[in-house]
């Protein structure tokens, strides 16, 4: 019997699509080369209504003039566009929602424009597909959420289109790859064009249209935190968490989330952490953005290695001068890369440790609160525990559980916060916000950053928690309780089974410790200013001007 002939298939859709998509630019540019002045035009003609854009928002720096250029795309032209953008920074990124060129988006985090954001997505302005982890929104573009034109921003180009990123490298690399490798079209803001670049971060051959943007692109100091603003309470904190979990479990790779409270821990290891003798036993290896507070601790031996996300304005000339700790290439600059360094946070770091808006009495916790959509950026990829992870180590293997025949060891995430936030607002709550907020945005489940079953400790400045012991739901509750102080949830808690479970080591009160509250003075910190992070680093570190009082 004859077999009926398959109709002609075309493989190349793509790729034609992408030459038609150039063909467009064409009059707008020279070779790879936009116009700068014609950047809205170049962009306008390259897209398509329903396309998926990558734009850069980066945790620190932006493809702000490519942005503009979107949002000032014609609506009855393009419209529909699904944008993936790792961190909603500018008021350009939901601009083009509210201009129409923009319907659905999939992204990580939202800080700086969150509220802005709950409220579109509340009026139905905004499609949200997802709120992702870095990595996982990364992982996407590679399977579901392939690219068809990337919008990117780089320090140098040369006219080959070879890319060199510098010291803020972050999320480049892996998007334009996505790009490239799935015949989607890659255009790159850079802020300045050189006949040779100092590296090759992004070859060029990777790229298809470069603009020189008639400014830099914008750049956030996220990770710098002024030391004058640490108070006694985040100095306590940071002495039970440097007793009761560092000392303790022998923490020797870790990763710090963004604050006050876990910069107050950088700059108490050059000195009450030396009065412990534990410089070379704990917190040698580092995934972290160069932030300033660790110049201190660098500086007095106590740092071996420091992977990073992103650079940090300022820290340039200081991780230049300080290639053994920090990696750079040849010509002195920092390499950074969030997909890699997100996952060393994940499966190569014994802990994590990070603060979070909301907790609840399970230790379920979420930056997402009413009239607020924040986001999770990177703290669900390092505040879990991986089951794929196989390396032992000390800390590791502190925690380990299991039959004998499946023994295994854990990864300590911990949270760290005040019980109760600025203008009197209890950080531990019967209910998170996010419930609501999820039910109310048809999401399929509540947008909660780190599951309680993951945190193994909690640290306030009631006490620590260790609820990796607890033997079930109940009694993590009650731990959690014990040092949730006056909050809802702490309001629970019993004086007789808090004695209890300080008796078996659930929960360590300052006392128990050997935690003097008397010595939580900001005169133990190694710097209290930022003049003094200056001095300590040899007046390599520049601190951006906002930073400066001299």
């Amino acid at each position: 019997m004859a077999r009926a002939k398959a109709p002609v298939r075309d493989w190349t859709r793509r790729r034609t699509a992408k030459r038609e998509r150039l063909a467009a630019v064409r009059p707008f540019a020279s070779g790879r080369i936009v116009d700068a002045a014609r950047t809205g035009d170049a962009v306008q003609a390259l897209l398509r209504p329903g396309d998926r854009v990558v734009l850069e928002g980066d945790n620190q720096k932006q493809a702000d003039f490519l942005a503009e250029a979107l949002a000032a795309c014609d609506p009855d032209v393009v419209h529909d566009l699904h944008l993936l953008i790792a961190s909603i920074s500018l008021p350009e990124h939901l601009d083009v929602f509210e201009h129409g060129v923009a319907r659905r988006l999939d992204f990580a985090y939202a800080g700086p424009q969150s509220v802005r954001m709950a409220q579109l997505l509340a009026d139905g302005t905004v499609e949200v597909g997802a709120i992702h982890t870095y990595v996982e929104l990364y992982a996407r573009m590679f399977v579901d959420l392939i690219p068809d034109v990337a919008l990117l921003c780089a320090e140098q180009a040369d006219r080959d289109g070879n890319l060199y990123t510098g010291a803020n490298t972050e999320d480049t690399p892996t998007i334009a790859e996505a790009t490239a490798f799935s015949d989607g079209v890659t255009v790159v803001q850079v802020n300045e064009l050189v006949d040779r670049v100092p590296r090759v971060d992004i070859p060029g051959d990777w790229v298809d249209l470069i603009v020189e943007s008639p400014r830099p692109f914008a750049l956030e100091p996220l990770f710098t935190r002024d030391p004058r603003h640490i108070g006694q309470v985040e100095i306590l904190m940071a002495m039970l968490a440097i007793r009761g979990i560092y000392e303790r479990h022998a923490v020797t790779t870790l990763n710090h989330g963004i604050g006050f409270d876990t910069a107050a821990v950088e700059l108490l290891l050059p000195t009450y952490g030396e009065e412990l003798g534990l410089r070379g036993k704990i917190c040698r290896h580092w995934t972290l953005n160069p932030h300033p507070t660790l110049i201190p601790a660098i500086e007095s031996g106590w740092v071996e290695s420091v992977h990073c996300f992103g650079g940090e304005p300022g820290m340039e000339r200081y991780v230049a001068a300080r290639p053994d700790v920090f990696f750079t290439g040849p010509d002195g600059s920092l390499r950074s890369n969030r997909v890699l360094c997100q996952l060393a946070g994940q499966y190569a770091v014994d802990l994590f440790i990070g603060s979070s808006l909301q907790i609840d009495a399970d230790a379920n916790s979420s930056t997402v609160t009413e009239g607020r959509l924040t986001g999770f950026g990177g703290a669900p990829n390092m505040g879990h525990d991986p089951h794929g992870r196989r390396h032992a180590s000390p800390a590791w293997l502190g925690l380990r559980a299991g039959e004998p025949s499946a023994l295994r060891g854990r990864k300590l995430v911990a949270q760290i916060t005040q019980t109760f936030r600025a203008g009197g607002v209890p950080a531990f709550v019967e209910t998170l916000d996010a419930v609501q907020v999820g039910t109310d945005a048809g999401m399929p489940v509540p947008p909660v950053m780190i599951y309680g079953d993951d945190v193994s400790h909690l640290v306030t400045e009631e006490g620590v928690a260790y609820l990796y012991k607890a033997a079930g739901p109940a009694e993590r509750r009650e731990a959690v309780a014990a040092i949730a102080g006056a909050t809802p949830v702490g309001r629970d808690a019993d004086e007789r089974r808090v004695e209890a479970l300080r008796r078996d080591g659930l929960v360590a009160l300052p006392e128990d410790l050997g935690v003097d509250i008397r010595r939580a003075r900001r005169s133990l910190l190694a710097a209290r200013s930022i003049e003094d992070l200056v001095a300590w680093s040899g007046g390599l570190y520049d601190p951006p001007a906002r930073f400066r009082s001299w």
